[in-house]
């Protein structure tokens, strides 16, 4: 089963090293390596050259030129990528072992699924991420859940290529809840089977596009809301419960 990881990177010089080698130490070898860029101004494309250098034996794929943002970006990584099962690491985010792309590959086989979600993910100080800041705990999944709000955490979502053939990507007249539209889309198809793997699958930089500021909060909340009821899954009491069941991750610290 060959599995391909998507980075997108736009000025990343500062975190797309480790980023890129959390990937290419896994000790699961069938990886293609797909990295998107944005037409970085810094020294991104330099290191991700440097480290592809430094590890000949991964598949790497690079395609640097302007987008549309981040989900145009990984748009295109998925239609660039060739491996039976798809997912992300973005460049301020790492893979939490080196055994991880391992146990999700297992869990496909084992449980014969559609997709697999990490029981976990962690948010980290931006600048020392052994400071664990959140810890997001996701369960088993149940389709009753999307109402209230849960979805799992986007990182630690790994789906199959027909997944992707079928949901047919990204919106892009979301900016920052994109990949949440994608989620109740895939979650919602009664045809698909998923598996929840019950460990930390990826530890993310604090400070994402979707909490940077007051106004990024609110775009988010408008377009969590057109996600919910453009996909017939819940309310705006939906956005409350899914935002309330947030506050718990910043007492849950692994």
């Amino acid at each position: 089963m060959k599995v391909s990881i998507i980075t997108a990177t736009y000025n990343s010089e500062a975190t797309i090293a480790s980023c890129m080698r959390s990937v290419m130490e896994q000790t699961y070898t069938s990886i293609e390596y797909v990295i998107i860029d944005g037409n970085s101004s810094d020294g991104t494309l330099d290191v991700v050259k440097q480290l592809q250098a430094e590890f000949p034996n991964i598949e790497v794929s690079i395609l640097s030129e302007p987008d549309k943002g981040i989900y145009d970006a990984l748009n295109k990584g998925v239609n660039r990528a060739t491996g039976d099962v798809i997912g992300f690491v973005h460049s301020d985010d790492m893979l939490a072992q080196t055994t991880t792309i391992e146990h999700l590959v297992n869990t496909f086989k084992t449980e014969k699924t559609d997709g697999v979600y990490g029981g976990d993910l962690q948010y980290v100080n931006k600048t020392d991420p052994t400071k664990i800041i959140r810890h997001w705990e996701s369960c088993a999944f149940d389709k009753k859940l999307l109402k209230k709000g849960w979805m799992p955490a986007h990182p630690t979502l790994f789906l199959t290529r027909d997944v992707y053939n079928k949901h047919i990507g990204f919106n892009l007249t979301y900016k920052i809840a994109a990949d949440y539209d994608f989620i109740l889309r895939v979650f919602k198809d009664d045809t698909l089977r998923f598996a929840y793997l019950p460990e930390v699958i990826t530890k993310m930089r604090a400070g994402g596009a979707s909490n940077r500021s007051l106004k990024n909060i609110i775009i988010k909340s408008k377009e969590d809301y057109k996600a919910i009821t453009s996909n017939n899954v819940g309310s705006f009491g939906t956005i409350i419960q899914k935002n309330v069941s947030k506050l718990n991750q910043f007492y849950k610290k692994g």
